[in-house]
């Protein structure tokens, strides 16, 4: 359900929807590879991968929201449209202040990260779901939900084992959606996307600054 909180610092069926198209083959290289169980694993190398794929992700997050807009009509596709204040109870925010940010330990940095792509990749799903019944004719916005779903799932695989390999205990997944009201009009549906597009960009900035941290601090 949507929330009204204070201000920020930054500015669902769980059915499953066809995935919209086939998505580029360099997508899947950015992806975690198979790892050997038979020695322990050196962070530094899933650190590197998750990196570059978060800094891929990134270059992607605001195209995303922006072809999202477009797509919804006024006033969602109106010039300038924000509205930092719609925030979803079930969705983590990614804004924080700094010194907050830059006191996290690794455990509770990863397990954050972790905790927000598992529930991005849940929701991801739902505003798929949701923009196939609204914008069935929209190819293009469907295709772009579908690679952010993919891409988010690849680096939630990512975290997984950078916590692996430090020794971190991987939380169990579990569903971040709970009930939602199928009943929820279209505007509350659209409402629910724009949200859910801007946190992942909030996030995969995030990210990209969570790990550039940790590749310093686990160079190769």
């Amino acid at each position: 359900m949507l929330e009204r909180p204070g201000r920020s610092l930054m500015q669902g069926s769980r059915h499953s929807v066809t995935a919209p198209g086939a998505f580029p083959l360099c997508l899947l290289t950015l992806l975690v590879p198979p790892l050997s169980l038979a020695a322990p694993i050196s962070p530094a190398e899933p650190i590197s991968q998750a990196y570059s794929l978060a800094l891929y992700m990134q270059k992607n997050t605001s195209t995303l929201l922006q072809t999202y807009l477009q797509h919804q009509g006024s006033p969602f596709s109106d010039p300038g449209f924000s509205a930092p204040e719609l925030q979803l109870s079930s969705l983590p925010a990614a804004a924080v202040s700094f010194k907050t940010w830059h006191n996290l330990d690794d455990a509770e940095r990863l397990s954050r990260a972790q905790g927000a792509f598992l529930a991005l990749t849940q929701h991801l799903q739902l505003v798929g779901d949701d923009q196939s019944d609204l914008n069935p004719g929209s190819p293009i916005l469907l295709d772009q939900l579908g690679a952010a779903r993919l891409r988010a799932q690849g680096l939630l695989g990512n975290m997984g084992v950078i916590m692996s390999a430090l020794g971190l205990p991987i939380p169990p997944e579990k569903d971040t959606l709970g009930f939602v009201p199928f009943g929820a009009s279209a505007f509350e549906r659209k409402c629910r996307g724009y949200v859910v597009t801007r946190e992942y960009g909030h996030w995969t900035d995030r990210a990209v600054r969570d790990l550039a941290l940790l590749k310093a601090k686990y160079p190769a």
